[in-house]
């Protein structure tokens, strides 16, 4: 037949005759369930299938590839959020405000920056604008997908050109929501679009934007509508504009790139865009889009939340969150979205950061061009007596560049701050205030010789004078009749951590502690005798607004109030005619504490109180080798830095500004003195014994006066003090430059010859010291601060 395909039977072929029987089965070729290649055929058509074969191919695996996806649908099981998604930043405040809010924020901890706000909070055109931006078929595709667009972007990655996705707006949730990463192979897109598909029909369009919003980053660090909001326009994303929402919305795809920071023009044309595209949709009308502005953003400066100052008090927060009873890890820290306020008071905390920078710079009032070696090391701290409180704290200029916090981590040997336990052990002994010890330096107990600072000379004095001068041998005396072990058993119950040294000389204190732990101890002084331990988390809330943690006021009483009320009233003498009197006095209100210097001028310390602010301030200089400790070196004048000079002056300087704040502006007495002395006082009485009402003064025969000898101008140093001395008076020594006096004599005496005192006062003697120096250009600047002649 014409035009078959049909080969005819091959030249020369043997074939049945005619007529002869044959089987069917035998003559038909056997049929091949796969018949390829083909059978009856030769040459090219042999290979080529049929349009049967063909379009059977293209059912069957289209049957097959529909059956599989239906399968891959009905096992795709809807996955837990990404971490991060969940994640909510921790912030920091300062305290509470009068009205008992939060304070200012003083920093964060975030995973990432994220705060989770509820869509139905937000105007209606926050999420329209997004839909404007991303995907304008949102609200009504119902299928989560598009198909087109898989397909346009499908064929445009084949012909070579630059990598598109084709994704909804619910695709790109479930990227960044569930799967928390940018997905480019076809088979993980294709587990994608299963999956959006799932999460149309079980996830509402609200559910959707609400977590869309909530997990996008729109650059500047911030993760989410609320982060966003504040990091561009400084408010709440419910407070957000249209305007202002448009910009937002338009920046999604490259946030860094289209910051209007960066990049104005990118970033409004791309908020025309936006508005356009709502106005088309219906979500806004013409009217509303003609008077629009492009929006102004906020001044952006990326900032390290643990830089300067806050650094150290942020890590305060973070050891204190991790303590019992919240025990808290820094996972949940970081991502459960607490709500932290501190006890920092921020004017205070200002203050204390101001007077100590100015300190170091050599500008504070007063210094008059005295300037700290670099290495210096400054704490300044102030603690509530009422329950710990920290309320101010001074580490550091800047923990990234120094994370050795200097309130909490330096040790340094606290000298004679640690003399008022050995008070305290003695009041509750019985040893009152009356009692008197010889101040003649040195002396010796055994092996062990103690002198005086500046080689002072004093009689038979008690222990308000003893106190007041700081007299190391009359402490040494008092500590030797209590025992050293109940002197550190003292320190240990007012919060210097156990084990305290037990050596006779503990009481000079020769054993390093933290400033934060000779603040915390003077608290419980100043508490009146009941524990405190600093501390600086005074609440914690979730982020469901349910209160976590709320700081309990202590109770435990470790010392009497008979015995707290005559320790203090030794430590007000400090102030009113001691070694802390140049600088503190002034400040005209009852003020308790103690100057501190040891050996070598290695450490200088004033701690001093209030019924209701205690605040340490302490110096000390590290070597070169950023480790080990070396003296002070001479700030201005001062040739030896001692409690009374740079910090008692540094601690007045802060406390003027203290004084000034509403809370501490009113005047607060000490309980008056009680004469302890008459019998052992128990260590740890609820309240004091009713006695007779005490009286400021002592009751025993005041000490007989005596007259200041005359003719002491002039005087060696030695026969002056010795003068002094036998007249049963106490002998400070300091120094001055005199062009008229040869160096070592004695160029005045105070008061001056034949003053009438109670046995036992001091009599200062300025001891010349040579010409002044010649400067070679001008005269050097003097500080303020002198030194004096008890050890402060």
């Amino acid at each position: 037949m014409a035009g078959t395909n049909r080969r005819a039977p091959a030249r020369g072929k043997r074939t049945a005759p005619r007529g002869t029987a044959t089987s069917s089965r035998s003559s038909a070729p056997k049929r091949r369930f796969f018949d390829y290649p083909r059978s009856g055929f030769h040459g090219l058509h042999r290979w080529l299938p049929s349009w049967r074969f063909v379009l059977g191919t293209i059912l069957a695996v289209g049957f097959l590839g529909a059956g599989a996806v239906v399968g891959a649908y009905a096992y795709t099981k809807i996955p837990d959020p990404a971490d991060d998604t969940r994640a909510e930043t921790t912030t920091v405040y300062y305290a509470n405000n009068p009205d008992g809010s939060p304070g200012a924020v003083m920093g964060t901890f975030a995973a990432q920056k994220r705060q989770i706000v509820d869509y139905p909070t937000l105007p209606e055109y926050v999420g329209q604008s997004v839909a404007a931006a991303e995907d304008k078929t949102f609200f009504t595709n119902n299928s989560g997908i598009s198909i087109t667009g898989m397909g346009r972007a499908l064929l445009n990655n084949l012909q070579g050109g630059a990598t598109q996705g084709g994704s909804t707006l619910t695709q790109q949730y479930v990227e960044r929501y569930y799967v928390d990463k940018t997905t480019t192979d076809y088979v993980g897109k294709f587990k994608e679009t299963l999956l959006a598909m799932k999460i149309a029909r079980h996830e509402s369009k609200s559910e959707i934007m609400e977590r869309y919003l909530n997990t996008i980053y729109f650059g500047r660090d911030s993760y989410g509508i609320q982060a966003a909001a504040q990091a561009y326009f400084n408010v709440d994303a419910a407070a957000l504009t249209r305007e202002q929402a448009a910009l937002l919305a338009g920046i999604i795809p490259s946030p860094n790139n289209w910051d209007p920071a960066k990049s104005p023009e990118k970033a409004e044309a791309r908020w025309n865009i936006v508005l356009d595209s709502m106005e088309e949709e219906g979500w806004l009308t013409a009217a509303e889009r003609a008077p629009m502005v492009f929006p102004p953003t906020a001044v952006y400066q990326r900032a390290d939340s643990m830089g300067g100052t806050n650094g150290y008090l942020l890590e305060m927060v973070l050891d204190e969150l991790k303590l019992e009873p919240l025990a808290f890890t820094d996972d949940e820290i970081y991502r459960l979205g607490l709500k932290v306020v501190t006890t920092i008071q921020q004017p205070l905390q200002a203050s204390a950061e101001d007077k100590a920078k100015q300190f170091m710079a050599g500008t504070l009032p007063g210094m008059d061009g005295g300037i700290p070696n670099p290495r210096t090391r400054v704490s300044l701290s102030s603690v509530d007596p009422k329950d710990g409180a920290i309320v101010a704290l001074y580490g550091g200029p800047d923990f990234l560049a120094d994370q050795r916090n200097t309130v909490t981590f330096d040790n340094v040997q606290p000298g004679s701050t640690f003399k008022p336990f050995t008070l305290i052990a003695g009041l509750e002994q019985g040893v009152g205030l009356n009692t008197r010890f010889s101040g003649r330096s040195p002396q010796e107990f055994g092996d062990w010789t103690v002198p005086n600072f500046s080689k002072a000379q004093f009689g038979n004095i008690d222990l308000v004078e003893a106190t007041a001068q700081s007299v190391n041998t009359v402490y040494a005396q008092l500590n030797l009749q209590v025992g050293p072990e109940k002197t550190a058993e003292v320190a240990e119950r007012a919060g210097v951590p156990a084990p305290v040294d037990t050596n006779p000389a503990n009481v000079l204190g020769t054993q390093t502690l933290k400033p934060i732990d000779m603040v915390g101890a003077y608290a419980t002084i100043a508490s009146g005798g009941t524990r405190v331990d600093p501390y600086i988390v005074r609440t914690v809330i979730n982020s469901d607004d349910s209160v976590a943690f709320e700081h309990k006021a202590p109770t435990e009483r470790v010392f009497a109030q008979d015995v707290v009320a005559d320790a203090t009233y030794a430590m007000t003498q400090v102030v009113e005619r001691g070694s802390g009197k140049t600088w503190v006095k002034p400040l005209d209100r009852p003020i308790a504490g103690k100057t501190g210097t040891t050996n070598d001028n290695k450490a200088a310390w004033f701690v001093g109180f209030t019924p209701n602010v205690v605040t340490e301030v302490s110096l000390s200089q590290i070597g070169e080798d950023g480790k080990s400790q070396e003296s002070i070196e001479q700030i201005g004048s001062v040739k030896f830095v001692t409690g009374g000079t740079w910090p008692a002056f540094l601690w007045q300087s802060y406390m003027t500004d203290v004084f000034a704040q509403p809370q501490y502006a009113t005047v607060v007495d000490f309980p008056p003195r009680a004469n302890v002395g008459a019998k052992p006082t128990a260590t740890a009485s609820a309240a004091p014994t009713e006695t007779a009402t005490p009286t400021e003064e002592p009751t025993e025969e005041a000490p007989a006066e005596v007259a200041v000898p005359s003719g002491l101008e002039g005087k060696l140093e030695a026969d002056a003090t010795a003068t002094v001395v036998n007249a049963g008076l106490a002998a400070n020594v300091i120094s001055e430059p005199s062009d008229t006096v040869t160096a070592g004599r004695v160029i005045r005496a105070d008061p001056k010859g034949g003053t009438m005192l109670a046995s036992g006062s001091p009599v200062t003697l300025v001891v010349s010291s040579g010409p002044k120096a010649q400067p070679t250009q001008q005269p050097p600047p003097q500080p303020t601060p002198t030194e004096t002649a008890a050890a402060p």
